[in-house]
């Protein structure tokens, strides 16, 4: 536990307003929104986008498994099954809580979109 409220210390410390040069008037730090509702929502908006990533890495690995023909046919169709209603909980979820499954796709800045364009 130590060791988290440390990491946490660090971050906070590094969130500061850098400097302001000399002759101006210090800037405002930019504030974090900490309030209750926000974090909730930020918190569901950040698990169903690890939810949809893991959906979508195992999609690709099913799709390997069939194109190298390690599945019958029976599994096949289970899997693709199970993948549309994974696929479908996951829709609902999101319009539950008013979002689209694009809005869970993070900008990673220089390195790009989290997941890939769903086709």
């Amino acid at each position: 536990m130590d060791r988290a409220g440390t990491a946490l210390n660090d971050a906070f410390r590094l969130l500061q307003a850098p400097p302001a040069p000399t002759g101006e008037p210090p800037r405002p730090a930019r504030r974090l929104r900490t309030d209750h509702e926000s974090v909730e929502e930020d918190l569901l908006k950040l698990v169903l986008t690890v939810v949809e990533l893991l959906r979508q890495l195992i999609e690709r690995q099913a799709l390997r498994r069939v194109d190298a023909g390690d599945l019958t046919d029976a599994q096949e169709e289970e899997l693709g099954a199970t993948l549309m209603a994974l696929h479908d909980a996951l829709s609902d979820l999101c319009a539950e809580h008013g979002y689209t499954l694009q809005d869970l796709n993070l900008d990673l800045g220089p390195l790009g979109p989290l997941l890939p364009r769903s086709d």
